[in-house]
C-alpha cells in the first residue's frame, strides 16, 4: 500500500511542475485576482461551481453532470495549454489563492475576433470579480494576441452576465429566442453583446 502511495505521488511530481510552468509563462495578474490556466489540479474547485444548480442556472453547457465530466472539461482545457499556440484559452480565477471560478477566450482562427465566458463560485457573486478578470483578459488578448473584437451571450435573465459585459464596454448587438439551457425544459431568450477596440 505505501509503495503504490509512493509511486503515485512521484507520478504526480511532474504534473505538479507542468502546471506551475504553464501557470507562470501564462499568468495575468489584477489589483485582486490571478488568471492562471486552468487544469486538472483544480478537479475539486471546479466542480463545486460547475455541478452548483444556483450557480449555473442560466449556462447552456452546465451543470456538470458528474466529477467524470469535469475531469474531462478539465483534461481538455490543460491539453490546449500544452500545444504552443491554444486553440481556446481557459483561466482559473483566483483570489488568495483561492479558486474562485473560471474564464476563457476562444478565438477565431484568424485571431481577429473572440467569445468571452465567465462563471464565478456564488460565494464571491457580487463582489466585482467578474468584472476585473473580463477586462483582463481583455486587456492580455489585445496587446499579446492582437485580438480587436470581443462578444459573448447570456440568458436574458441574467442580470449580473450582461451587466459585467456591458462595464468592460460591450454592447447589446443581438436579442433572439431560442437559447436551451441545460437545467431547463424552457426556451429562453439569448443576449449576445460586443465591441470592437
Amino acid at each position: 500500500m505505501q509503495a503504490k502511495q509512493k509511486l503515485r505521488e512521484r507520478q504526480e511530481v511532474p504534473e505538479k511542475q507542468k502546471a506551475q510552468k504553464l501557470s507562470e509563462q501564462w499568468k495575468i495578474v489584477t489589483e485582486r485576482l490571478e488568471l492562471v490556466p486552468n487544469g486538472m489540479q483544480y478537479l475539486d474547485t471546479t466542480h463545486a461551481y460547475s455541478c452548483d444548480p444556483d450557480n449555473t442556472r442560466y449556462m447552456m453547457l452546465l451543470p456538470s453532470e458528474s466529477l467524470e465530466e469535469t475531469k474531462d472539461f478539465l483534461q481538455k482545457a490543460q491539453q490546449q495549454w500544452e500545444k504552443e499556440v491554444p486553440d481556446y484559452y481557459e483561466f482559473a480565477i483566483l483570489r488568495n489563492g483561492v479558486h474562485i471560478g473560471g474564464i476563457s477566450l476562444e478565438p477565431d482562427k484568424a485571431c481577429r475576433s473572440a467569445e468571452l465566458g465567465w462563471i464565478i463560485h456564488k460565494d464571491y457573486w457580487r463582489c466585482g470579480y467578474g468584472k476585473e478578470a473580463a477586462k483582463a483578459l481583455v486587456d492580455y488578448a489585445v496587446s499579446k494576441l492582437g485580438i480587436r473584437h470581443f462578444f459573448a451571450h447570456c440568458d436574458s435573465a441574467n442580470m449580473p452576465s450582461y451587466k459585467v459585459m456591458e462595464a468592460i464596454g460591450m454592447h447589446l448587438t443581438q436579442c433572439h429566442l431560442g437559447r436551451k439551457n441545460r437545467n431547463s425544459d424552457e426556451i429562453r431568450e439569448e443576449l449576445t453583446y460586443e465591441m470592437d477596440i
